[in-house]
């Protein structure tokens, strides 16, 4: 009896430790997206973009987590999306209407307040489908997600920002000819971002568990190529690949849309 005991409690140890670890991801993304909003309050824009980007690794570790250990829940699902309305719903709109969009006047607010909208809309949706047992499938979302929304953000606010340093750190020099432009039209930019957010245009999931896994010599090239342009450039290589990545969404529906006329 004793050792049944045992048994069951080491158990019920193992359950709880593989529930919590996801936890602490979720837990450390949304201290990132909190510390983003009191960096870009002390005007810190940098630092706060990247407290966003680090929340957005956190949300991608504390899926792959779940999904590892076989502890997805409802209550996971919750709180895993008040962290994400908190670090790419507010955060972003917080930092870029300090960085940018304040200079509009009275405009900045329903801009900043809209993007923040869509996101919590957009997380809303998705948790509906969660619960209902209609989540998008593993290879596409439905609609932006909102982690690539808040990334092209930030990554913008870091690559605008080495325009006051750029004689002394590396940079892609064609990326930071289109900073002034972009600096412009980011109002319009975060619009489009809401509203791709609400949309059903499809965007790569990434969820397979052999994702990461290259299993031929081009596919290992492209990943090795993405790593060392992080590294080598990391401001300009995430803005470039979060970029990429809203607008494959846009091409893969056009030709969704090319293939089906074909087909009829």
């Amino acid at each position: 009896m004793e050792d049944d005991n045992k048994k069951n409690s080491i158990e019920k140890l193992k359950k709880t430790g593989m529930i919590i670890l996801p936890s602490l991801f979720t837990i450390a993304n949304m201290a990132f997206g909190f510390f983003s909003i009191i960096a870009a309050s002390n005007r810190n824009f940098t630092l706060a973009a990247w407290f966003i980007i680090a929340a957005i690794l956190m949300d991608m570790l504390d899926g792959r987590v779940a999904r590892l250990v076989h502890s997805e829940s409802s209550f996971g699902v919750e709180i895993d999306s008040l962290a994400d309305w908190i670090s790419f719903g507010i955060a972003p709109a917080f930092l870029l209407y300090a960085f940018v969009i304040k200079d509009y006047g009275f405009w900045g607010y329903p801009v900043a307040f809209f993007y923040t909208l869509c996101g919590a809309l957009r997380l809303a949706k998705y948790n509906l489908k969660a619960h209902f047992g209609e989540e998008d499938a593993k290879d596409y979302f439905k609609g932006l997600p909102i982690p690539g929304a808040a990334g092209i953000l930030a990554s913008f606010v870091l690559a605008y920002s080495m325009l006051e340093v750029s004689g002394s750190v590396r940079n892609i020099k064609w990326i930071m000819h289109q900073m002034p432009f972009l600096y412009g039209a980011i109002p319009f930019i975060m619009i489009a971002l809401s509203l791709l957010m609400l949309s059903s245009v499809p965007y790569g999931a990434f969820k397979k568990k052999n994702v990461v896994k290259p299993r031929s010599l081009r596919k290992l090239f492209f990943v090795l190529t993405v790593i060392l342009l992080i590294i080598a450039y990391p401001q300009n290589a995430l803005f470039f690949f979060f970029s990429l990545y809203v607008a494959s969404g846009i091409v893969l529906l056009i030709f969704k849309r090319i293939s089906s006329l074909r087909n009829k």
